[in-house]
């Protein structure tokens, strides 16, 4: 999240809103994102131990600039979906998903990422769900965050499409997934990642929901999934 949120208060639910932000948008929002961040490391250890040194096939969708690629070991070899691509590269695909199917060179995965991208999808989240479960390998992972919109200062960037209550999010995950573990990738008093130094070092290895506490002050959650059976879903 920037400086640019709104504070809609209580029992708002944007989910039916049919704006959807195009590549001039996203060209230029995601500059913003071309160095790793907290929750980009916290997602990288995360892949890391599911890799177990092994080598695997990353998928990032929503990748942006490609920064989780920057801070991923040899052995997890990284691809990326976005809808604008500052520099192309063979392990990338610039492809709108909100247009089309979430698909990279019919290649399936042993890893999916998706860190702050179902916020903007809209009224499409269950069809997108749907296609990244598709492109995991049986014995796959899919690792995805979600804002936690019952935050006790709730804040809500303005082009995001897709506001529901964490409850309700993961009711949808585990139509398509099990929910192997979830926890906040972070906490803060306001509805922000951490910024400063201390914060981020005491959040940095902290997987842990907090009863009392997380429901209200995480920012969003970190979900490790796995693929439902075919034609379990």
């Amino acid at each position: 999240m920037n400086d640019r949120m709104v504070n809609d208060g209580e029992g708002t639910d944007l989910r039916t809103r049919a704006i959807k932000y195009k590549r001039d948008f996203w060209a230029t929002e995601n500059l913003n994102y071309s160095a790793p961040r907290f929750r980009s490391r916290k997602v990288s250890r995360v892949l890391r131990r599911l890799a177990r040194g092994q080598e695997r096939d990353v998928l990032d969708v929503g990748c942006g600039p490609g920064a989780l690629g920057m801070i991923l070991p040899p052995n997890i070899h990284y691809y990326g979906i976005d809808i604008s691509i500052p520099k192309p590269a063979q392990n990338f695909l610039e492809l709108d998903i909100l247009e089309n199917p979430i698909g990279f060179n019919n290649m399936r995965f042993d890893m999916i990422v998706a860190q702050g991208m179902f916020e903007y999808v809209g009224a499409q989240q269950s069809e997108k769900l749907a296609e990244i479960a598709a492109l995991l390998k049986s014995d796959g992972k899919f690792v995805v965050t979600y804002q936690n919109f019952d935050h006790w200062r709730r804040e809500i960037y303005y082009p995001y499409s897709n506001v529901q209550r964490p409850a309700d999010f993961r009711a949808d995950l585990k139509r398509f997934f099990t929910i192997d573990r979830y926890f906040p990738s972070s906490h803060n008093w306001r509805h922000s990642i951490p910024q400063r130094a201390l914060l981020e070092g005491a959040q940095a290895y902290l997987n842990v929901n907090i009863p009392f506490i997380s429901p209200r002050l995480a920012v969003d959650y970190l979900y490790i999934c796995s693929p439902l059976p075919r034609g379990a879903s």
